[in-house]
């Protein structure tokens, strides 16, 4: 299995499982969200990774999750995360997401274990192989505490893998999410850092795929630019680029790190300033309020972003 084997590309929410006040799985928002998902024309969906929380959800409800999702968005590339301490355990939950007819599935290296290069290979290595889906190796050094890319030649190693389709990098290192589209991206997808000036000339010139992006708040900016990247129409998709940095900049720090609060229940206080059905966060996890809600509120706003999803209302 390679990169032509897939048809992965452009900008996909990496989504947000959406939680009542009480702490349950909100189903009919979930599926709300993902309607929400199509409309913008998203290229895929990524679920139950670190946007969507699974570190706070039972096996049963990612499993349900997931299920939902292919039931709801099956005709985009619905890629399920199974992301877990045990190789049993991601095993597990790949075999459930092939049952249940996701696209593929992804996973980090085990999170605490800080395993050495020769552990992650074997990690992968058996992981990748436990169904015929094709699977995507997750760079999440902000989260495991290890970067695959600190390890010379492990990203070859690992692309090597029969079922390995793609990498998502998300080292907080640009430059070495650079080297990992110039060594891999010829024989996997390569989803990283690409929603802005530099990253349209990596596309253009050097490859990668697309952006996997926690919660797709920057769709109605990001989508368009994929789709003018892949028309290789420079002007429009560097007006995107600069739409969707002057958003981003304004949440999230070069090593994904949230301004005004966490990552997730800053991405969920702002989804549902817009009306968007992100839910509640789940414990540890604590609501972004006072003087964080209003650093969210006015990001938005001088954003652009807020005044852009009601133009697309009022016009729809």
């Amino acid at each position: 299995m390679d990169r032509d084997d897939v048809p992965w590309r452009g900008y996909w929410p990496a989504a947000p499982t959406p939680f009542t006040a009480d702490g349950a799985l909100d189903e009919d928002a979930w599926r709300e969200l993902l309607r929400l998902y199509l409309r913008q024309g998203v290229h895929g969906v990524l679920v139950n990774g670190s946007t969507g929380e699974w570190f706070s959800q039972s096996p049963a409800e990612r499993r349900r999750v997931a299920e939902i999702a292919v039931e709801v968005a099956g005709r985009i590339p619905v890629v399920v995360g199974v992301t877990a301490y045990t190789e049993d355990e991601a095993i597990g939950l790949a075999e459930h997401a092939a049952a249940t007819g996701a696209g593929g599935v992804l996973a980090t290296p085990p999170p605490y274990v800080h395993p050495g290069p020769d552990e992650i290979y074997a990690f992968y290595e058996r992981v990748s192989s436990a169904t015929d889906l094709p699977f995507m190796v997750y760079n999440w050094p902000r989260g495991v505490a290890v970067d695959i890319g600190d390890h010379p030649g492990l990203f070859e190693r690992l692309a090597d893998l029969p079922n390995v389709a793609a990498i998502k990098d998300s080292t907080g290192d640009w430059l070495k999410m650079l080297a990992t589209v110039e060594a891999v991206s010829d024989r996997v997808r390569v989803f990283g850092s690409f929603l802005h000036r530099r990253g349209l000339a990596v596309l253009l010139g050097l490859g990668g795929d697309g952006n996997i992006d926690g919660g797709g708040l920057g769709a109605p900016f990001a989508v368009p630019y994929y789709e003018a990247v892949a028309r290789r129409d420079e002007e429009a998709a560097r007006d995107f680029a600069d739409r969707y940095a002057a958003l981003s900049s304004r949440l999230i720090r070069p090593d994904y790190s949230g301004v005004f609060a966490s990552p997730i229940p800053q991405l969920k206080a702002a989804m549902a300033e817009l009306g968007q059905p992100g839910g509640h966060v789940r414990r540890p996890l604590l609501p972004a309020t006072g003087a964080a809600l209003d650093g969210i509120r006015a990001a938005l706003a001088e954003s652009g972003l807020r005044a852009a999803l009601e133009s697309a209302g009022a016009s729809s």
